[in-house]
Parts: structure tokens; sequence; C-alpha cells
């Protein structure tokens, strides 16, 4: 039997909007306080990855600053420019290169991407978590996937969307 892998998908918290490139947006009071929210609901729900792929825009790396000391673990972290502005595809590759070592992977980036990797990675029906994911990924959303085989085999529709929430602070 071939073993799964887990992909935890984590949109950024809320942002600002002052006057700076969109690179630079920092975490608006809300998304600070619900960013520490969804690192507890990952840390309630057993979800400790082994390794974090974190895009380098100021409020991904926010996100990722307030939900590590939640979870109770010191997974690797990559800062990944690639995952700033990445499409589904770019990110299907990202996961790709993950070596096998890797059992569970955070992924902390950008909508609309995010939440076309999870409609491209998640196979099944329609209805429950992938509906609530396809009508809205809302900021620091977390989309969990189990993904079977290894990282350099990922194909869409393959994975399953096992839970999909909304932590708020």
């Amino acid at each position: 039997m071939t073993e799964q892998r887990r992909v935890i998908v984590l949109r950024h918290a809320k942002a600002d909007w002052p006057d700076v490139p969109d690179e630079l947006r920092p975490l608006a009071g809300r998304g600070r306080a619900d960013a520490a929210a969804a690192g507890r609901w990952l840390a309630e729900h057993a979800l400790v990855p082994d390794r974090v792929i974190c895009s380098t825009a100021v409020r991904t790396r926010q996100t990722w600053e307030l939900v590590e000391p939640e979870l109770g673990g010191a997974p690797e972290l990559v800062l990944e420019p690639r995952a700033y502005r990445a499409d589904a595809g770019e990110l299907v590759e990202l996961l790709r290169e993950l070596p096998p070592v890797v059992r569970t992977v955070l992924l902390v980036g950008h909508r609309p991407e995010v939440q076309d990797l999870v409609l491209e990675l998640a196979g099944g029906p329609a209805g429950g978590a992938l509906e609530q994911v396809r009508e809205k990924f809302s900021t620091a959303g977390i989309a969990v996937l189990a993904v079977p085989g290894e990282w350099g085999q990922i194909t869409a529709g393959e994975a399953e969307l096992t839970d999909y929430a909304v932590p708020r602070g």
C-alpha cells in the first residue's frame, strides 16, 4: 500500500492596504489574531508540518511567524520566491520537488493561487469542504489534503480534501 502524504494549504491572514508595493503589504490587526488562531487550529488537529513553504511576501511571512509559536514544533522553513504569484501548476511543481523524508508540508500563499491549487489537486464529488473552497478560500483559511504516493508523482484530481477550516482569533 502506498503511504499518504499531507499538504496543508494556508492562505495568508487578512492584510492591510497601505500605500506600498503588493509584496510589502503587512497583516492587519484582525489578520494577526486570525493567524495565531490558525496556528492553534493546526496544533489542536495534530497538523504540525515537517516543512513549510512560504511565499516571500510580507503578509505570508508574518502569517507564518504568528502560526509557528502555536504549533509546539519547529518545522523547516523555506522562504520560496517562486510561491509569490505562482499559478497552481507552479505550486504543484514546488510540491513535486519535496524530498521523500517530508511527510507533511504546509504551503503559505495567496488567493487565487492557493484556491486553484486545492481545486486542482482534490478529486471526488462536489459538496462539503470542496464546495466551500470553490466558493471562497478565506483569509487564514486552511485546506488539508491527503496525497497518495510520492511527491514527484502528484497528479491532478488524486488528492482527498479532508478538511477546510477558517479559524478566527
